[in-house]
């Protein structure tokens, strides 16, 4: 039995200390995919505060069939997708770039940085689906569990969206040849 499966069990016995302990593992990784889905930083931070709550609070329905991660991944984006209301803007657009949270995340030039670039050309579920992969490592299943969507939606669109951030980003200059 793994560390990660005795801290479960442990916290399904009703440790408060083990939950912690989890919390802790997977507190980082939850708030940097939540940047990637809220407005501010805050609200990433509010989301991950409801999705660890809602987690302790449910944990006796987690099923051992999936990784645990999956299980607070898919709280988390029901959690951040309830924050989202239609007053906020359209799908792959950027918001004020002072105030980010995805361009404090991440370190390289924005033309340069292909998680700002995959933000701005792909729509929510395949970037979540992309980041999932790619960023968190999670595999198709555990993705298609996460964003509660089949194996083959999930295929499908993490091959469309390797595609269409390969011939957008084959199309952006060079740093060199930009500044010349």
């Amino acid at each position: 039995m793994t560390d990660e499966l005795k801290l479960i069990a442990a916290a399904k016995a009703g440790s408060a200390e083990a939950f912690c302990d989890l919390a802790r593992l997977y507190r980082e990784r939850l708030l940097r995919f939540l940047l990637t889905r809220c407005a501010s930083y805050a609200d990433a931070e509010d989301v991950l505060q409801d999705t660890l709550i809602a987690a302790f609070r449910y944990l006796h329905s987690y099923d051992a069939r999936w990784r645990f991660s999956t299980w607070l991944y898919r709280i988390a984006i029901r959690n951040a997708a309830k924050l989202r209301g239609p007053d906020l803007l359209e799908v792959g657009e950027l918001r004020d770039e002072e105030n980010d949270p995805l361009l404090q995340c991440m370190a390289d030039s924005e033309s340069k940085n292909l998680w700002l670039n995959a933000r701005q050309l792909l729509n929510d579920d395949v970037f979540a689906a992309m980041w999932l992969r790619y960023a968190e490592d999670m595999s198709v299943n555990d993705i298609s569990k996460a964003l509660d969507r089949s194996a083959s939606w999930t295929k499908v669109n993490l091959m469309r969206g390797r595609r269409t951030l390969e011939s957008n980003l084959s199309d952006v200059p060079e740093q060199s040849e930009a500044y010349g």
